[in-house]
């Protein structure tokens, strides 16, 4: 739920919202740009052109390229004061788009299957905003367009290497959130996407004919086993308060019918919200996995790579999202608690500053199918573009002026 009595008192600047609204042909039209000419992560270079172009065309805007394909974009007010980070994601999915829409991807096997265009685009739209009107806000801003979220180690991490956020006073985000109807802002207080760790398995035992059974040590049996044994960690060792999801996404074993293999390989995520939680699930799913080769006489290799950290978002910049949202389209118009186990690395900025992330509903509303994130037919209601832009001139403006 959210914090109705601790709210800060938010005020509309009706420049700000005016000049958003000028902007809502080229968004749209930047958004579709984004959308055909997807890249996957580390691969930016011309999202990386077309937003250093963009924000070349304002006046005042400082254009750097701190790390791979990433882009940052500093802008200074009337006056010296706080300084504001906004930041968005540009890479996209390995993923062979099937929407037939004029604007569908042009390179068969990359698709923004996430959102990631209307984010660069939303964050274009917002600099143009703040820079058409600079001499009435004070600090600076610095808009952080970065590569590479959807694979790990992630674009995060690097860009606040090279110190994009030293010293930041607030940092904002945002997600277009499809599961949530556009017109809707969803806001989450405190431990908001997980932390999405990955797992890498593999079991060897002694192949045979499929007949002899018996000469055999059949892996496939075995990791059959360690499948359902991690499900246990879920249901009978974490306590049911506590989110935990372990999943084995990948089983890869065998090549004829009629031969046992002699090794198996399992790969999955684990995905945690507490940190103690986090730290003793991969133990114990070594000793699972120890276990049961030993009972079975067969070895085993286990590595598990930490992800992202959690998205924890910080109560006082999260007052003013909230705050922002329910100035700029009622209370009525957020929703609360949309955490969920998905892993994002805008922690990686929220490690250096107080920070918040928040969902704009992106759903279309009366859709028969709601196609998830990730999906080839994945879709966004554009008329979402420009709340997301809204809440950043709202929120940002006040964390700007007023702090948190």
């Amino acid at each position: 739920m959210g914090h109705p009595a601790d709210q800060p008192s938010v005020r509309i600047h009706e420049s700000h919202r005016k000049q958003a609204r000028s902007l809502e042909p080229d968004l749209i039209r930047w958004r579709r740009h984004l959308h055909q000419n997807p890249e996957l992560s580390f691969e930016e270079q011309e999202t990386s052109r077309f937003v250093t172009e963009r924000l070349a065309e304002i006046p005042g805007m400082e254009i750097s390229h701190p790390a791979a394909t990433s882009v940052v974009g500093v802008l200074k007010g009337a006056r010296s004061g706080r300084i504001l980070a906004i930041r968005a994601d540009m890479d996209a999915l390995p993923i062979t788009e099937e929407n037939e829409v004029p604007f569908r991807s042009a390179r068969p096997g990359a698709m923004h299957a996430c959102g990631h265009d209307g984010h660069t685009a939303m964050l274009l739209a917002a600099a143009r905003a703040f820079g058409d009107l600079r001499k009435e806000w004070p600090g600076e801003i610095r808009f952080l367009f970065q590569h590479a979220e959807e694979l790990f180690p992630g674009g995060g991490e690097e860009m606040v290497q090279a110190g994009v956020m030293d010293g930041v006073d607030a940092v904002i985000g945002t997600h277009l959130w499809a599961h949530v109807p556009a017109g809707r802002i969803a806001v989450t207080y405190g431990p908001m996407m997980a932390a999405p760790d990955v797992f890498h398995i593999r079991i060897t035992g002694r192949g045979g004919h499929a007949a002899r059974p018996q000469s055999s040590v059949d892996v496939i049996v075995l990791a059959s086993q360690v499948v359902q044994n991690f499900q246990m960690l879920v249901s009978r060792e974490t306590d049911p308060l506590d989110s935990l999801v372990v999943s084995v996404t990948q089983f890869h074993a065998g090549t004829a019918h009629n031969v046992l293999p002699g090794t198996v390989e399992l790969n999955g995520t684990v995905r945690t919200f507490n940190a103690e939680l986090r730290k003793r699930i991969p133990e114990r799913m070594e000793a699972i996995l120890a276990g049961l080769a030993s009972a079975h006489r067969a070895s085993y290799e286990f590595r598990y790579d930490r992800g992202y950290r959690p998205v924890i978002n910080h109560e006082g910049v999260n007052r003013v999202v909230e705050a922002s949202a329910v100035a700029l389209f009622g209370a009525k118009a957020v929703d609360f608690d949309q955490r969920n186990m998905g892993g994002e690395d805008f922690s990686a900025f929220q490690e250096k500053a107080p920070g918040a992330f928040f969902y704009v509903g992106a759903g279309k509303p009366g859709a028969e199918t709601v196609y998830p994130h990730h999906h080839a037919r994945f879709t966004i209601d554009e008329s979402a573009l420009i709340n997301g832009v809204e809440m950043f001139l709202t929120a940002g403006r006040h964390l700007l002026e007023e702090g948190f």
